[in-house]
């Protein structure tokens, strides 16, 4: 079932590249596995998967030493972090999506052990429910981490609100592409398993896909 889901997934990343008129190299899926256990993870691993997006740091600080021979795996942290947890997230994620703030990045560029990827979560709707940091704060926030010595601002993520209808995102991913644009960044995150196509369509370097490849979560912890 796995790899037929992942087949699937694959193929609908490639018709939107094609539609779009993009590489499908230019397109990192990033295989959502909050509440999934490090079997499963594994499994996709067997599978070829190779970046995977969890949302909270201590899931991950679970599931890690099951998962510590896997070493060319890539973690992506895509849920709000706490600045008193960035030390720990440092340790696990190769790339954090979230940062919001300037405090948490020089949390983060103190944090052993070293250089690390980062994006800027931006909030684009009024949700109060949403994190990340507003358009019009994002010039201080990229100046606050261009003077970072361990890290590597890449790109911009952001989260609709949810909707079921796929376009209703569409204005939200080509607001952050604008953005990206205006500030010279060059990885977009966005999109989930429900747009995915959407957010290619408007320049999506990555997109997080969780329900599509692993079905419905769990309602426990694995």
């Amino acid at each position: 079932m796995l790899r037929e889901r992942i087949e699937t997934v694959e193929e609908r990343i490639q018709a939107a590249a094609r539609r779009a008129g993009r590489a499908r190299g230019d397109i990192t899926l990033v295989a959502v596995t909050k509440k999934f256990s490090a079997e499963v993870i594994r499994a996709a691993y067997d599978l070829g998967l190779r970046v995977f997006g969890e949302n909270y740091v201590q899931e991950l600080q679970g599931k890690h030493p099951a998962l510590a021979d896997l070493a060319d795996t890539e973690f992506h942290l895509i849920g709000h972090l706490q600045s008193n947890k960035a030390r720990v997230a440092a340790d696990l994620f190769q790339v954090i999506e979230t940062i919001d703030s300037e405090k948490l990045a020089r949390r983060l560029d103190q944090a052993p052990p070293g250089p690390m990827d980062v994006m800027i979560e931006v909030k684009l709707s009024e949700e109060q429910s949403k994190a990340g940091a507003a358009p019009d704060e994002l010039p201080a926030l990229i100046e606050a981490i261009h003077g970072c010595a361990n890290l590597r601002l890449v790109g911009l993520m952001t989260m609709p609100p949810w909707n079921a209808d796929p376009e209703a995102a569409r204005p939200y991913f080509k607001r952050l592409a604008e953005l990206a644009r205006v500030h010279r960044i060059e990885k977009l995150s966005m999109g989930m398993s429900h747009d995915l196509e959407t957010a290619i369509e408007e320049g999506a370097t990555h997109v997080r896909v969780g329900q599509a490849l692993f079905g419905p979560r769990p309602k426990a912890q694995a």
